[in-house]
């Protein structure tokens, strides 16, 4: 079983900063992709950036140029740092991971989500 355990939120005034981490444990024979997704009151989760193993990423336009994704892959951990938040960054920020197993199959999965509250 994996684990992936979120870190980070809060609230912030407008124009402010937060770090979230993501720590995956347990037993797996390796991470691939990881990313963030958002899901604000009312509204569907979606997608806010996504990381290879090799640092490829990917950002959804609302969040280019100011929030940054990174991991460490010998700590299994993905960031993100995000900058000039808006009140419309308001949401519970959930952490994503395929991770391949022992028998080479991949599966996804999901941290249980951090608060984050921007304050106009």
């Amino acid at each position: 079983q994996v684990q992936l355990v979120e870190s980070g939120g809060g609230l912030v005034q407008f124009g402010g900063s937060l770090r979230l981490s993501c720590a995956a444990s347990g037993s797996f024979f390796r991470i691939n992709d990881m990313g963030w997704y958002r899901q604000a009151p009312g509204k569907q989760r979606e997608l806010v950036a996504t990381i290879s193993r090799g640092g490829t990423t990917n950002y959804a336009d609302f969040v280019k140029g100011r929030f940054t994704i990174s991991r460490d892959n010998a700590k299994n951990t993905v960031y993100l740092q995000m900058n000039s938040l808006k009140p419309e960054d308001t949401a519970v920020y959930y952490c994503n991971a395929v991770v391949l197993n022992y028998h080479l199959v991949d599966r996804g999965y999901w941290g249980q989500g951090t608060q984050v509250t921007v304050s106009s």
